[in-house]
């Protein structure tokens, strides 16, 4: 059965040497929305003072690595550009070095996705509203469709329409497109709100369903990130920790490329699912438990005092 134990004094200095890089999720770990989880900004500045080398990966692709930097600087905190792996920058990262792409897409998605995009010199269209026209069933002789568009790139779009999902569906209807997809969380995680925020998975199965394909996902937890990672730092998986609010993404990301894992409970995740699963009878939800849980990043910097 997995176990998980609780990160406590007695167990964090052995933790801590077991560790040379720490993978930290950002939205419910580090902060929710544009307000920093209390302790997170001093916990990192004492990881990096041990030595460790703090990196920050996230689904959310609403934002260029630049415009990260923006983000993480507002808060207080001290990173580099390069520490930061985002699915907007790890999607433009497939295209160019893993498929070697150079035509054009059709982009799905955010400000952020078309900076990282214009960044690798990969050509798109389709960003911005596509309003669909009333009885649109009635005008699709009408719907024109961009013959130099190769595949779909599908990530956040709070511009999502069914004009959109037709034009995807239509272009992945071509022999030979490919179909990208930047993560499938489906919600966002909101902390002190009812109002239930869907994340880029709500986005991909309307696609999938119309398109009647499947999209290629990458961020966690499939091992692409990791892979990204590891060309450009070098890290020993034995040495390094996976730490996340979300059992199906940040957890599982570290199971799939053998990392150790540390749960965080300002997010997605409580206690309950974490114990829930562990006394699970299904192989797929035991493999998601973490090897450690604690309440915040901030208790962690609390811990290491």
């Amino acid at each position: 059965m997995a176990t998980c134990r609780k990160l406590t004094k007695q167990l964090v200095k052995e933790f801590l040497d077991s560790i040379d890089t720490i993978l930290l999720d950002c939205d419910g770990v580090l902060w929710h929305s544009a307000t920093p989880i209390p302790g997170a900004v001093d916990t990192i500045n004492k990881l990096r003072s041990m030595g460790k080398q703090p990196l920050f990966v996230t689904n959310n692709s609403t934002k260029s690595r630049t415009q990260y930097l923006e983000k993480f600087n507002k808060m207080g905190f001290v990173v580099s550009k390069d520490e930061i792996f985002g699915t907007a920058y790890i999607a433009a990262l497939y295209l160019k070095y893993k498929m070697n792409f150079s035509g054009k897409v059709y982009l799905m998605g955010s400000k952020g996705m078309e900076e990282e995009m214009k960044l690798h010199g990969i050509d798109f269209t389709g960003t911005g509203p596509d309003h669909s026209p009333d009885n649109v069933l009635e005008h699709t002789g009408e719907v024109t469709l961009d013959p130099e568009v190769k595949g779909v790139v599908l990530g956040f779009d709070h511009h999502f329409s069914y004009m959109k999902i037709m034009r995807a569906a239509s272009y992945l209807n071509r022999p030979g497109s490919f179909f990208i997809a930047t993560n499938e969380d489906p919600q966002f995680p909101v902390k002190g709100s009812d109002v239930v925020v869907p994340g880029t998975g709500s986005l991909v199965v309307p696609v999938e369903t119309a398109s009647k394909r499947r999209a290629t996902v990458m961020g966690k937890p499939q091992r692409f990130m990791f892979e990204c990672i590891q060309e450009k730092f070098k890290v020993d998986p034995t040495r390094t920790v996976m730490v996340g609010d979300r059992l199906s993404t940040d957890i599982l990301l570290g199971k799939n490329c053998s990392l150790q894992t540390l749960a965080v409970l300002t997010g997605i995740t409580n206690e309950e699912e974490i114990l829930r699963c562990q006394g699970s009878e299904s192989p797929e939800e035991r493999r998601m438990v973490p090897d450690f849980y604690i309440e915040s990043i901030g208790h962690l910097g609390k811990l290491i005092e």
